[in-house]
């Protein structure tokens, strides 16, 4: 690991909790830029593209890509190939069968040496599979809906209109950009080590990434989003000496698997609470035989009232800032479970693979910085720091220890995730004026030299 590297993975809570407190309060605004020929030229060229551009999403949005329609997904992936082809860009697809989800479609162009490359980061994939009532692109104004109209197939739309924009203006050319798409975003295939192997080592290869997920606002006013907490489902099973009810509580029998799990959890609530850490308790179960189904979605149990509780599960999950503090939570639930409880023959939690988080370093939130200089030659008001608490995890996450970055690039939405899901048309717009510019920025400068 690079010594640049390693200093973002070592960087503690309270560090990050500092640099939250500090954006909070509001650094300098950076002095305005004017916009260049070239910029002026991307901003009328969003504009006049628009049409196109909401073409382009209504045809991705009306094929239906939920995580699990492999075919569905490589459809999306043979609509979008085309687009970055008149751009100039290269097509390589990453097939994911040993997952079992499609792939990952990364579409490279090649610029000038010497000077930075951006790793952009969206998704092709929805939370909508073929059985979903909700299927269709209706646009009614400024509004459109559909599914993935803003999570992601909105980010895509930005994303090309933006190189679009720069290829007009001609700060694309030099450019050293790829665009990772993956296939299983909304449910990452496993193992997802294996899953996001080539994001990981794609970011390992960048300087900058920019992921075009939904931008947040809050009060009306758009954010800035520079961290993202880590989501980690766990799995705790217990075991206790069972028999007639009429012996609980006494020190032969003991309490039972139930009173013991149920103890454990309250001691989670307990004991672990902290800023920027949430712990979820969602499925619990317990009797004579207790179990969770293989698709980690459902608890059962049978027994009896005058039954001790021989067995207890419990599934929940842990969202942490920092990767300091995740281990530690990890560290106390593991503590926790082993403590001892009257009648408990074996207690274990297990944790999933789940996404990492993404820490608020210095680094993205020179990033916020730089995007803000765009703002102001856009005439915008400067984007604050979103509370990472407001937003959950996704795949920049599982690169965000080995690149500066930042989160939600791509236009505004509500009511994702359901048939609500609705895009405010006008920010496709916004999105693109701030990426191309930003972009074109990015891209003129100098790689920093290997340390």
């Amino acid at each position: 690991m690079e010594k640049g590297q390693f200093m973002r993975a070592k960087m503690g809570f309270v560090a990050a909790l500092a640099l939250i407190a500090g954006a909070a309060r509001g650094a300098p605004p950076p002095p305005p830029l004017a916009a260049t020929p070239a910029e002026r030229a991307m901003i009328a060229t969003v504009d006049a593209e628009r049409a196109r551009t909401l073409t382009l999403l209504e045809t991705m949005v009306n094929q239906n890509s939920g995580s699990r329609n492999s075919e569905g997904v490589r459809k999306v992936r043979d609509m979008v190939i085309p687009q970055f082809a008149a751009l100039g860009f290269s097509a390589r697809w990453i097939a994911m069968d040993q997952t079992g989800r499609a792939g990952h479609l990364v579409l490279t162009h090649k610029g000038r040496k010497g000077l930075k490359k951006l790793l952009l980061i969206g998704h092709l994939d929805t939370v909508f599979e073929p059985d979903s009532p909700f299927q269709r692109y209706v646009l009614e104004g400024d509004k459109a809906r559909g599914p993935g109209v803003g999570d992601d197939k909105g980010g895509i739309a930005v994303i090309v209109a933006a190189l679009r924009a720069m290829q007009k203006a001609g700060t694309l050319q030099g450019a050293n950009i790829e665009v990772f798409l993956t296939g299983d975003e909304e449910e990452a295939g496993h193992p997802v080590d294996v899953a996001r192997a080539d994001l990981v080592a794609a970011a390992r290869a960048a300087h900058v990434a920019l992921d075009f997920e939904g931008l947040s606002r809050e009060d009306g006013k758009d954010m800035g989003s520079i961290a993202r907490r880590s989501s980690q489902s766990w799995t705790l099973q217990v075991e206790a000496r069972s028999g007639h009810s009429s012996g609980v509580w006494s020190e032969r029998a003991g309490d039972g698997a139930i009173y013991a799990a149920a103890r454990i959890v309250t001691a989670f609530r307990d004991e672990l609470p902290e800023p920027y850490l949430t712990l979820n308790t969602g499925l619990i179960a317990g009797g004579a035989q207790a179990e969770v189904a293989d698709d980690n979605a459902h608890v059962s149990a049978a027994g009896k009232t005058n039954i001790i509780a021989g067995k207890a599960v419990a599934r929940g999950d842990l969202r942490t800032l920092s990767p300091e503090q995740n281990a530690a939570a990890m560290r106390k639930m593991h503590t926790i479970v082993a403590r001892g409880y009257p009648g408990v023959t074996s207690a274990t939690i297990t944790f999933s693979e789940g996404y990492p988080p993404m820490a608020p370093t210095d680094g993205n939130r020179a990033l916020l910085d730089r995007l803000n200089a765009v703002n102001a030659t856009l005439g915008l008001p400067p984007m604050a720091p979103l509370d990472p608490m407001k937003r959950g995890a996704g795949d920049i996450s599982f690169v965000a220890a080995e690149i500066d970055g930042l989160v939600g690039l791509g236009p505004y939405s509500t009511g994702d995730h359901s048939p609500a899901e609705t895009l405010d048309v006008p920010s496709l717009w916004t999105q693109a004026k701030r990426a191309a510019l930003l972009m074109s920025r990015l891209a003129a400068e100098k790689a920093p030299t290997a340390q």
